[in-house]
């Protein structure tokens, strides 16, 4: 069975232009949604990706009707290759019932790999490099070196600590953590 998958982002478009162009290569069904193409929700083209079988072909008028990046359509990609569906995007001419069209499907697929490890490369140089120069990461303290001095001195005076969490604010956990991580006086 051939199938054709139109989408537009708002109400107000509609996918007359990209039914036309589905009917014109023979689309036996043409599935439509009428969402962005930012959205991880798709019903009817999950429904559709769920009912393809082996055989079946998939075609839509551009790439970008289908994935919202280029990662999420490689992972449809995947799986319509796992279901053993083609696939075929008139806009772009790839058609992965040819080896051609396997072929740039999978080169498009390692440079979004390429780029995704680029990109965890760069985030951990700059992580080391942030902590190299003596910045401090992940969430803000929630106390300062001169609160937990104050919050030391009251319960050492006798007060409830889950009342001195409580005056500042703050969890009795996270008040026994700062207390424990604090540096102890020197009593000699």
């Amino acid at each position: 069975m051939i199938y054709g998958y139109a989408r537009v982002s708002t109400a107000e478009q509609n996918t007359d232009s990209q039914r036309d162009a589905l009917n014109s290569v023979g689309c036996e069904e043409i599935i439509t949604d009428k969402v962005s193409g930012a959205a991880e929700k798709r019903p009817r083209l999950e429904t559709l990706l769920k009912r393809l079988k082996k055989g079946d072909t998939l075609i839509v008028s551009r790439l970008d009707r289908l994935g919202r990046s280029l990662s999420h359509l490689i992972e449809i990609m995947n799986r319509l290759e796992c279901q053993g569906v083609a696939f075929k995007s008139l806009s772009e001419s790839i058609d992965t019932s040819t080896a051609g069209g396997r072929l740039i499907f999978h080169m498009m697929g390692a440079l979004a790999e390429f780029e995704r490890s680029l990109i965890t490369e760069r985030t951990q140089a700059g992580l080391q490099a942030a902590k190299s120069r003596g910045v401090r990461l992940g969430r803000p303290r929630s106390l300062t070196a001169s609160q937990i001095k104050h919050a030391a001195k009251l319960i050492d005076n006798g007060e409830n600590m889950a009342n001195v969490a409580h005056s500042f604010g703050i969890d009795r956990t996270t008040l026994w953590r700062a207390l424990s991580r604090a540096p102890k006086p020197n009593t000699t």
